[in-house]
């Protein structure tokens, strides 16, 4: 059957990414140096796709601000999700400008082409929905098949008995906004997965195995793992200037730098003398980094500046950060605390959110979480959670 729209649902705050969503939603933090949603377009377009449909919500400007009203030369349809109850509802919204089959995934998740194809291929005019083996699928929706059709979806499972996933890439018909309109919410939210669950009653839903690549970013430190996912594949646009080492032909890199592959170097980025840069780094457009610099196992988002001596290591940060002249981030492992809940041993420096500053010689411990906005004065030492607006004095 033939599938030519795409809907991405690109609606939710990622709360979990804190402080790193407070001007920006999910789907907009940067997956290497390019945001995560462009990848999931460009999913959708390398498998033969030719009309999208946008559910945005939470921050919907800076989505819109960015494509406009197209992506590579296809016209772009926005729908709005006004308050986020759900990826079920999300899909609801897409209603009234969805008149045929149509494919539907997230916009904060890195998905393989292949993958979305092998679902389209197998759509029958029912569902299809794709699956992967996961080595922690209590994360995740978890699965079970018979065959090539699907028999249970757990969007919240409670043990570790299953080694499938639910991949988030689905083929649907009209008949599914229905199905969605019937399903039983829980505690007002509307679950996607728990719609496709109600099918299994009455319904064949095929199940797809995929095995393409497949990168999820739940937590600041995931931003680490996407980056190093994407580089050491090699998706990464700009162009080679050695083995692993990717180069706008806008950045200025002097000389005297040093680029360690893998690591990815953006439009109008400059990089001065005697600065060492990766392996395992992506630099965003406009950033900044002055001599004697060390960064390594990092995301540098857009326009940010990286002062001279300063040393970054398994560091986020947002745009528009500073980060002063000597100034540390040691790395990790550490213990994060993300809302109330602390997760011990996790691969993070520091996350430094947008026109966050460290200032001269300060220090953040491993991970620290540095709010919007927030200060950490020259020669100050900061810890566990700096709170937006806030500083820190030495």
């Amino acid at each position: 059957m033939n599938v030519t729209t795409g809907v991405v649902l690109a609606a939710g705050e990622g709360t979990r990414l804190r402080p790193l969503t407070r001007n920006r939603p999910k789907p907009m933090l940067p997956a290497g140096n390019r945001p995560i949603i462009e990848y999931v377009l460009d999913a959708l377009l390398d498998a033969g796709l030719d009309e999208i449909v946008l559910v945005v919500g939470y921050r919907s400007a800076r989505v819109q601000e960015h494509f406009g009203p197209t992506y590579r030369d296809v016209p772009l349809t926005y729908v709005h999700q006004d308050k986020q109850l759900g990826s079920g509802h999300a899909l609801l919204q897409a209603r009234e400008v969805v008149d045929g089959p149509f494919v539907a995934v997230n916009g904060d998740r890195v998905v393989d082409p292949e993958d979305v194809a092998s679902v389209v291929e197998a759509f029958d005019g029912e569902t299809a929905i794709a699956v992967r083996e996961h080595p922690n699928a209590s994360k995740y929706g978890a699965v079970r098949v018979s065959g090539d059709r699907l028999t249970e979806l757990v969007e919240k499972p409670t043990s570790d008995d299953y080694r499938l996933i639910n991949a988030g890439i689905y083929a649907f018909s009209p008949a599914i906004f229905d199905v969605l309109a019937g399903t039983e919410r829980e505690d007002g939210t509307l679950f996607l997965p728990n719609a496709v669950a109600s099918q299994l009653t009455d319904t064949d839903v095929t199940a797809v195995r995929t095995s393409g690549i497949w990168v999820d970013a739940t937590y600041p430190w995931d931003l680490l793992a996407v980056a190093r996912e994407l580089l050491s594949k090699g998706w990464i646009d700009e162009p080679q200037r050695g083995p692993g080492v990717h180069v706008d032909p806008t950045a200025r890199v002097h000389e005297d730098a040093t680029l360690q592959g893998p690591v990815v170097v953006g439009a109008d980025v400059e990089i001065a003398a005697g600065a060492v840069v990766g392996p395992d780094v992506a630099l965003g457009r406009n950033a900044t980094v002055e001599a004697n610099a060390t960064i390594e196992g990092s995301v540098v988002d857009a326009d940010t500046r990286v002062g001279p001596g300063a040393t970054l290591l398994d560091c986020v940060t947002g745009q528009h950060a500073t980060i002063g002249p000597n100034a540390l981030v040691p790395g990790g492992p550490s213990d994060v605390r993300v809302g109330q809940r602390v997760f011990p041993d996790q691969r993070l420096g520091a996350v430094v959110a947008d026109r966050a500053e460290l200032g001269g010689g300060a220090v953040c411990e491993p991970g620290t979480l540095v709010g919007a906005n927030a200060l950490v004065g020259a020669g100050a030492y900061a810890r566990g959670r700096v709170p937006e607006d806030a500083e820190v004095v030495r």
